[in-house]
């Protein structure tokens, strides 16, 4: 180990690789015990996750952030690549997978308790997870590199709850089953891409720290060939996950720019109508519908602000206007 890696990692505080083996490889010890606490906590973990999310409570969601247990089988993933062993990489996704399928059923199930579609779409913990973005892969980034260094670490053992509540992986599954059960699908694909793009940057991390961590010399590692094909598989999918979170990012910008400038414009062609106020501009797809009102609900020529517009802001987002009383206006 370099003197930089050793000051991450003292040898004096570097977790053994057997110690590792047995927190995160579910089939290495007493596996009966390790696999029925598992699903148990994952079972209780998802139910309060989803009751958190359906009653919009955060204090909720952050309790079952705590007892999740599918940090484990990913961080697995990380040292099965690093260490070689093909079988404990395949295993720890299985469980992942497993994982994934018993909170997205349990999420189905829960949507009898939803009302309307409509009530999920103004849910502050629904909201914050169907729309992830870069910065969301970055998050998850540190973290997985904080839970790496903890499961490295002897001395920073204390940390790991807070890398549960900072990782967020079940919550995202929660959401994806009670959406998809309220047939919102592009709602529960953003939670899947969020909870993936969190896997991926768990595994990517841990594989980093283990690495650093002298984990891939260990005697009981694999040969270099095998490793060097994990990594491959493991950059393929950290690009596979970063290129449509970067996209989204890019998206969302854009309309944030967008929907300030079509109210700045709509303002700017209101000044001189009685009572004008613009209330909001609402988004589908690459759509905008502008909520305002006047007083006797008459408003300037339409060309006037279809020249405004066309100047500041592309040609091909579409702006209509509601004026209320059923009454809309197609800008563009």
């Amino acid at each position: 180990m370099s003197r930089f890696t050793q000051t991450l990692i003292p040898p004096a505080q570097r977790q053994p690789v057997e110690a590792l083996n047995d927190a995160l490889d579910l089939s290495y010890g007493d596996a009966l015990s390790k696999r029925t606490g598992f699903l148990i906590m994952l079972t209780l973990a998802g139910t309060i996750a989803i009751a958190g999310v359906l009653t919009d409570s955060t204090a909720t969601v952050i309790g079952a952030m705590i007892i999740a247990p599918l940090g484990t089988p990913i961080l697995g993933i990380a040292l099965g690549i690093v260490t070689g062993h093909l079988s404990l990489v395949i295993r720890s996704i299985l469980w992942v997978l497993s994982g994934l399928v018993i909170v997205v059923v349990l999420g189905l199930f829960f949507t009898i308790f939803v009302s309307t579609p409509e009530s999920l779409e103004t849910n502050s913990q629904v909201i914050g997870r169907t729309s992830p973005s870069l910065m969301d892969l970055v998050a998850a980034l540190a973290t997985g590199f904080a839970g790496g260094f903890a499961m490295s670490r002897k001395d920073l053992s204390a940390v790991l709850p807070g890398v549960a509540i900072a990782i967020s992986l079940v919550p995202p599954l929660g959401v994806v089953g009670v959406c998809a059960g309220q047939g919102l699908w592009q709602d529960a694909f953003g939670a899947l891409i969020l909870f993936l793009s969190n896997v991926v940057a768990l595994v990517i991390a841990g594989t980093i720290v283990f690495t650093m961590g002298g984990y891939a010399r260990d005697p009981s590692s694999s040969p270099d060939a095998n490793r060097r094909r994990a990594y491959t598989i493991v950059t393929v999918l950290a690009i596979v996950v970063a290129v449509p979170l970067a996209a989204n990012s890019i998206a969302s910008v854009a309309i944030a720019r967008w929907s300030v400038t079509i109210q700045q414009v709509t303002s700017n062609w209101l000044k001189d109508e009685k009572g004008a106020r613009v209330y909001d501009v609402n988004w589908s797809g690459l759509s905008a519908t502008v909520e305002l009102t006047t007083d006797d609900g008459s408003v300037p020529p339409i060309d006037d602000l279809r020249d405004a517009l066309s100047t500041a802001i592309p040609s091909y987002v579409g702006v209509t206007v509601d004026v209320g009383q059923g009454v809309e206006h197609v800008v563009q």
